[in-house]
């Protein structure tokens, strides 16, 4: 969120605090209407300002007695489309701090959500883009990076990865939740891309030979990362296979 924005936001919600004739004031509504222009004179805008406008437009029209509108059912995908898109910057900022503090002790790769958030979306080809970046990062580096697999990440990932984060949780209940690595989840994109968008036999055996150096990496008591990577494995293995008949 950008400074400005955050000012502004602070601003017209202490003026606002007060239920009564205070928020009719003008001094509300004209800092309103210089918050609109300085959000249409800001070139990037984060998501998170938009929304931040967007719920102080509508405090106003409630607070001045005005209709409230109801939100319509078809906006309901677009906002929570907002959320994630605005979620996914404030967790690539996060990776950014992270790479900056401790990049020193280990290797982080800063744009794995924004790989992710791409899948999902369906820009397959901006996925697999950063996730080849990030993939020579990975395993050339030091150390492992992680990502939690809590419920606020779910909606992120696709039905694969759930499916496996739920066996694990069979296996064991006790775990709230596990972490796979960014290495794990990088290569699982990446063979992910490569099929829906049909690369050659030659980019998905190169695939293979990451995938072997990640096994070898990990831990055996790393179960969601192993069981990731042998789904990945047996996946491009079984489609070389049908492309060389």
């Amino acid at each position: 969120m950008s400074a400005s924005s955050q000012q502004n936001y602070l601003h017209i919600k202490y003026i606002s605090a007060d239920m009564c004739d205070w928020f009719m004031q003008t001094s509300s509504t004209d800092k309103f209407k210089r918050y609109e222009m300085c959000i249409s004179d800001t070139r990037q805008l984060f998501t998170s300002d938009v929304l931040l406008f967007v719920s102080l437009s509508d405090l106003l029209k409630q607070k001045s007695q005005e209709p409230i509108i109801i939100p319509k059912e078809r906006d309901a995908p677009d906002l929570t489309e907002l959320l994630q898109k605005s979620a996914v910057e404030h967790l690539t900022t996060f990776r950014q701090i992270e790479a900056r503090d401790f990049g020193s002790v280990r290797t982080i790769a800063t744009t794995d959500f924004e790989a992710l958030y791409a899948y999902k979306r369906g820009d397959y080809q901006q996925c697999l883009q950063l996730s080849l970046q990030n993939v020579h990062t990975l395993l050339d580096g030091d150390g492992m990076a992680d990502i939690q697999t809590l419920p606020e990440f779910i909606q992120l990932f696709d039905d694969d990865i759930v499916s496996l984060i739920a066996l694990t949780l069979i296996v064991n209940p006790s775990s709230r939740y596990f972490v796979i690595s960014q290495v794990t989840l990088t290569l699982y994109l990446i063979t992910q891309c490569q099929l829906k968008l049909r690369h050659s036999v030659t980019s998905q055996a190169l695939t293979l030979d990451y995938i072997e150096v990640a096994q070898r990496s990990h831990p055996a008591v790393r179960t969601l990362d192993h069981l990731t990577l042998k789904l990945i494995e047996r996946k491009l293995t079984a489609n070389i296979s049908t492309l060389m008949v």
